[in-house]
């Protein structure tokens, strides 16, 4: 149903402007009784908008083919309504192609076909064809750049969102596999840790159940320990193999804070370190030295050369670690990417023990901080909590694929503003210093022209004329030709300033070789 009257509405407003501008065709076109032209304009109207959805290449170039109207005389007028057919149908026609090298193609070949044309049937040549490429400049080329600016801030905008939402399902996946890598070394420091504590309860078992002095009741209990630690050492190592078969495999963790320190030390890093963790349990031990490991890791990777400040305190609840790098004194190491994947596996590991991590910026450097209590349970992990973690360590993809496709639009914006103005800039100079030159030399100096008579040879004038003549002179008050069969007039300026309106300039008109007439004439006087 919504599609229906969406249709319906696209009819409505196709018949509208159709209607307006077959309305302006008669407005532009009655008073001047080019009747020829009216039709034309009709064809043009009815072509363009009835091809405009489904074909908008053929209804652009049905609307610049009225534009070849201009060079033909219709009164001496500029024909209006191809202006405004022009805007709404080259907008319509931007709005709706999906390439742009036809509209450019169809824009060339009207500009070049108006040329000869304008040589042969228009009244001021060359003129004409300056007036056609400058009406297709800004009444057809800015609203073709507008409509195509629109139609790729709206599909810059889907692809964008879409883009994002595949980026940060990707972004989510990885951060997942993070997690679990993050358990399968959790699950492997507890296969080491636990799987031997279980195997001494074994041996020390088996010893008692061996050992002299015991009656039989006291070795059937000792044989029932031995057996079920036995039993839950493989308990334990057939759950830890299924952990281990979701995730890649893993590093173990080894040696204790200072075994880690000296190592990093060893390959270059300047570590300042306080380390006290002899009041935390395993887990949280095992935790502080996966912060500290993946901290100097990400220093050597990013920060070569930063002085490096590790600091672990544990007191009776918790434990503190922090790791700050000052700033890098030769910057990061060149092609050094980070996906933050080792931070997000640090999250879910403090997270797993009841912790908080923060990581950022600081003071030039960079920060990670942990606090690891001493007996919580694992932080519910919310989506909340997901969403707000992940962006804490890396800027949203989504934000960056938003950012991409305002940067795009910004750029189509500018284009279909600059380029127009640009070849107006050009268009404007390129004829004001043609204007300028041709008005200085073709200007003829006043004592010249009283000096010259009536009857005077044109052999003896023509060193004294300007070697151009005015181009731009009164189209009124010019006194009627002389009555002379096959008088040939020249057109020269007066001196007068080109800023005055009052244009003025001097006919000379040759017949036979002789000068039979000399008149100074400007706009409205005769």
């Amino acid at each position: 149903m919504r599609e229906v009257t969406r249709r319906r509405w696209r009819v409505v407003f196709d018949a509208v402007l159709a209607l307006f501008l077959a309305f302006i065709v008669v407005s532009d076109t009655v008073d001047a009784r080019a009747y020829w032209e009216m039709a034309g304009g009709f064809a043009v109207v009815l072509g363009s908008v009835a091809t405009a959805r489904r074909f908008p290449v053929v209804s652009l170039g049905v609307a610049l083919a009225g534009a070849l109207v201009v060079p033909f005389p219709y009164g001496n007028r500029l024909p209006v309504w191809v202006i405004f057919v022009l805007v709404a149908m080259c907008y319509q026609a931007g709005l709706r192609m999906p390439r742009a090298r036809p509209g450019l193609l169809l824009g060339g070949a009207v500009a070049v076909l108006g040329l000869p044309l304008s040589l042969l049937v228009g009244e001021d040549g060359l003129g004409d064809w300056a007036e056609l490429v400058t009406m297709l400049v800004f009444a057809g080329l800015s609203p073709w750049l507008l409509g195509r600016y629109v139609r790729l801030r709206g599909e810059l905008a889907r692809t964008g969102w879409r883009r994002a939402e595949e980026m940060e399902s990707r972004q989510r996946l990885v951060a997942d596999q993070a997690r679990l890598r993050e358990r399968a070394r959790i699950a492997s420091d507890m296969h080491d840790s636990l799987g031997h504590e279980l195997s001494l309860i074994a041996v020390r078992a088996a010893a008692l159940e061996v050992a002299g002095g015991l009656d039989d009741g006291q070795r059937g209990a000792a044989a029932q320990l031995r057996t079920s630690a036995a039993a839950a050492t493989e308990r334990l190592r057939e759950i830890i193999g299924v952990l281990r078969e979701d995730a890649a495999p893993v590093e173990p963790v080894q040696g204790d804070l200072g075994e880690l320190i000296a190592r990093a030390r060893a390959s270059g890093l300047l570590i300042d370190s306080t380390v006290d963790s002899a009041q935390a349990p395993p887990m949280v031990t095992l935790a502080a030295h996966r912060v500290v490991q993946e901290a100097l890791t990400n220093v050597a990777k990013h920060a070569p050369g930063a002085a490096v400040t590790v600091r672990v305190t544990s007191s009776d609840a918790q434990t503190e670690v922090s790791v700050v790098n000052a700033t890098p004194p030769a910057g990061p190491l060149p092609g050094a990417a980070s996906g933050h994947r080792g931070l997000i596996g640090l999250r879910e590991r403090v997270r797993l023990v009841g912790g908080t991590l923060r990581a950022g910026p600081h003071a030039g450097g960079f920060a990670v901080t942990a606090t690891l209590p001493h007996d919580a349970a694992p932080v519910e992990e919310t989506a909340e909590l997901r969403e707000a973690a992940d962006d804490a360590v890396g800027q949203p993809t989504s934000a960056r694929a938003l950012e991409l496709a305002r940067r795009d639009v910004r750029r189509s914006l500018i284009q279909a503003v600059g380029i127009p103005l640009g070849l107006f800039a050009v268009v404007i100079g390129v004829a004001g210093i043609a204007f300028l030159y041709l008005w200085n030399s073709s200007e003829l100096p006043g004592p010249v022209y009283d000096r010259l008579r009536l009857g005077q040879p044109r052999a003896e004038v023509a060193p004294l004329l300007p070697g151009n003549q005015r181009s731009a002179r009164p189209t009124r008050g010019e006194p009627p030709l002389p009555p002379v069969p096959g008088a040939a007039c020249e057109y020269y300026g007066t001196g007068r300033s080109f800023l005055n309106n009052d244009y003025a300039a001097y006919r000379l008109c040759f017949a036979d070789g002789k000068l039979v007439s000399k008149d100074e004439f400007a706009e409205g006087v005769s």
